[in-house]
């Protein structure tokens, strides 16, 4: 029997299998909850540190890293073997967690984020992959949804989580708890999983994921130059822009020779992939990029500590999990899913509308309230471009269409979260009355500012809101371009299971 054609199921004892399952959705839980751990943590980094401008890098860093190495690292399985591409990635991620955790500076600390990525994105690409060799099919679908809850849930504990921890043991411990769990991990993938030698050679495309990489990076430097080069117009910024655009056509055309590229050039002529990806874009902005900025809000316009943030986090993720499950069981009914797409967006347009008129001392209900209200938009759509780019694709390139969404919904994050930086930065850069008892704002923790005196705590409170007001208006434009967009998708109705093998070939020759 050819091994080629129906390869046997990696492992097939059930019971070692559900052990290794476990194993893999820890050491996806660990990669997943440390960009939403991090949030409630960051504004006591920051008050340690200082360079509130680079508050931003610590997601971003983590974030670029993660969305540069995702699209190797599926290839990179496919010609060593998942075990030890797996096992490489997790080591990566807790050495970088390690050095997170004995940062020196906030230089350091964005480096060692910089070193969690690249392990980051391999762990959430490997798993998929060897979850495909692990579970036939249909199980596989179960399986797959097992490891959505947990992607939920790392969005609901780590806020919670990373509060509590910065306040009972101090913020390194939110980086150095990984290295335990990263250890577990690894062991028991080392003696669980066993190695299958790969049969396919793939071409892999290094120079289009490196040219991808430096385009994404270029973007996100150039939206940062103001704060990096002291200007926004600079001889700098206009040579990272010159650098990028370089690099853009470049990627074009190595992308248009390569035997297996990154992103097949060919899948942009369908208007409705091409619509999906800036939805998938502008829903990463809003989603993931705005984690953070939610945490240094609450913090510092409403005096609340780490931890009680983190809580009303719960309210957002409650949102997005109500969203998600209706949406999902809608979608599998009706077939439609654009309505979730045009609904989504509206629902965080209105939400990011409201927040821009918030002023310091606003009831801590209003807000959760419109925190609630964002959580279900974004639950509405999450699982939109995915379905909608499977459904497009050909079937032969429906594995880069779906890595293409990942990749632009984290490079959307990326981006975005450096134009809120620089917006913050440049709010609370205008303030030129001194407040008693606060020599350097970027400096103040929360533990520090909920000492100050009534007065200079409100100061504080008051500026702050000033500061994030332009934020939460230029979130709501991004809501409103995803809903341009959304609203221009064609209403399509995804095929029943039986009628899915009979269109497949027409889609395909419909898209060359």
């Amino acid at each position: 029997m050819d091994m080629q054609l129906a390869p046997a199921p990696l492992v097939t004892d059930p019971r070692r299998r559900l052990i290794l399952f476990f194993f893999l959705m820890t050491a996806m839980f660990m990669a997943t909850l440390d960009n939403q751990i991090v949030s409630t943590a960051l504004p006591t980094i920051v008050g340690e540190f200082g360079h509130l401008e680079r508050f931003g890098w610590i997601g971003s860093a983590y974030l670029l890293a993660l969305s540069a190495v995702m699209p190797l690292y599926g290839k990179l399985g496919d010609l060593f073997g998942r075990k030890y591409v797996m096992m490489t990635a997790i080591a990566i991620f807790t050495v970088g967690s390690a050095v997170c955790g004995l940062a020196v500076s906030m230089d350091t600390l964005i480096a060692a984020r910089v070193l969690q990525g690249l392990g980051g994105g391999g762990i959430m690409v490997s798993i998929f992959a060897v979850n495909a060799d692990l579970f036939e099919p249909r199980e596989r679908a179960r399986y797959q949804s097992y490891s959505s809850l947990v992607l939920m849930a790392s969005g609901a504990v780590g806020p919670v989580l990373g509060g509590t921890m910065s306040d009972l043991f101090g913020w390194r411990s939110i980086f150095l708890v990984n290295v335990p769990i990263g250890f577990i991990a690894l062991t028991g993938l080392a003696f669980m999983l066993p190695y299958r030698k790969p049969h396919r050679r793939p071409k892999i495309d290094y120079a289009g994921a490196l040219l991808l990489a430096l385009t994404t990076t270029s973007i996100v430097l150039a939206t940062d130059s103001s704060e990096l080069f002291g200007a926004l117009i600079s001889p700098e910024s206009i040579g990272v822009v010159a650098f990028g655009i370089v690099c853009a056509v470049a990627w074009v055309f190595v992308e248009r020779r390569a035997l297996e590229p990154i992103l097949p050039l060919q899948l942009f002529r369908n208007s409705t992939f091409s619509l999906l990806l800036i939805i998938s874009i502008m829903g990463g902005a809003i989603a993931i990029g705005m984690v953070n900025y939610f945490a240094l809000f609450l913090q510092t316009t409403t005096g609340l500590s780490p931890s009680a943030a983190g809580l009303l986090f719960i309210l957002l993720t409650g949102g997005l999990v109500c969203g998600s499950l209706s949406a999902g069981r809608i979608i599998s009914r009706t077939g439609r899913y654009k309505p979730f797409a045009v609904a989504s967006f509206t629902c965080s347009a209105v939400a990011f509308a409201l927040m821009s008129q918030i002023q310091a001392g606003t009831p801590i209900v209003f807000i959760g309230a419109i925190m609630l209200l964002h959580g279900i938009g974004i639950g509405l759509a999450q699982q939109v471009p995915v379905i909608g780019v499977q459904n497009a694709a050909p079937a032969r390139d429906v594995g880069a269409a779906t890595g293409s969404v990942t990749l632009s919904r984290m490079g959307g994050a990326s981006i975005a979260i450096s134009i809120y930086g620089a917006i913050i930065a440049s709010g609370l850069g205008k303030a030129g009355i001194p407040i008693a008892g606060v020599a350097d704002i970027e400096q103040l923790t929360p533990k520090m500012m909920a000492a100050l005196p009534e007065a200079s705590r409100q100061a504080v409170a008051d500026l702050y809101a000033a500061a994030f007001s332009p934020l939460f208006v230029t979130s709501c434009a991004i809501a409103l371009i995803g809903l341009a967009a959304a609203v221009m998708v064609k209403p399509v109705q995804l095929p029943r299971a039986g009628e899915t093998k009979q269109l497949q070939p027409a889609r395909a020759e419909a898209a060359e």
